[in-house]
């Protein structure tokens, strides 16, 4: 049975317009960071193999966002990602992380260039200091979604993410994106990890700067 309300279409009355003030969890993400000790374990044909990554990572508050009932609070993300002391760029990733007051819902979802796209959910209450969210290739709803080269060589089945807030204003991220590789047996698990120090403040959404 659905827990969705029969009336579909209308909006929630007096939404807070400050997004900051309303973004539970994901509250202490907002704004500007950096992380300088990165650890990415990516597949090659010789095997596993670790590689330092420097990251920018930059989350701004976005207007409320409804679909009838349904109301989102939300950070609009990009990190952008190269190896030490280069310029290249390593990792590309763009998307929202999203909070649903009502429920205790937390979504990110992400696109890189390569062609992959991931909608990945979890919950926590709203002063959480550590959460998890989890993406899986069969969902409809929160899954994800490759191109045929990637479908036919690095099948990425699961996507997993844990958020852990430190007492001293930092925040880092645990990934784990497993894949199954064509020509192993086993599937394999490609991890990131980096911890983000804060460099700029966030700016109000839109309508809150009005």
């Amino acid at each position: 049975m659905s827990h969705y309300p029969n009336d579909i279409y209308t909006e929630p009355a007096n939404v807070d317009a400050d997004t900051l003030r309303n973004l539970g969890p994901l509250r202490a993400m907002a704004g500007i960071w950096q992380g300088v000790r990165g650890l990415d374990v990516k597949p090659k044909a010789e095997g596993p193999k670790k590689q330092a990554f420097v990251e920018r990572f930059e989350l701004q508050p976005i207007d409320p966002q409804t679909n009838g009932p349904q109301l989102f609070y939300g950070l609009r993300y990009h990190t952008h990602i190269t190896k030490p002391e280069q310029s290249k760029t390593y990792h590309d990733q763009v998307g929202y992380w999203l909070w649903e007051p009502a429920t205790g819902t937390v979504i990110q979802t992400l696109a890189i260039p390569r062609g992959q796209i991931a909608m990945a959910v979890g919950h926590a209450a709203a002063d959480a200091t550590q959460f998890e969210l989890v993406a899986q290739r069969e969902s409809t709803t929160y899954g994800i979604c490759s191109n045929p080269f990637l479908e036919h060589a690095f099948k990425t089945v699961e996507y997993r993410i844990q958020v852990t807030f430190h007492p001293d204003g930092t925040w880092s991220y645990d990934e784990d994106t497993v894949m199954v590789i064509r020509g192993q047996t086993e599937p394999f698990h490609h991890t990131d990890r980096n911890t983000l120090h804060k460099i700029g403040e966030p700016e109000p959404n839109p309508l809150a700067r009005r």
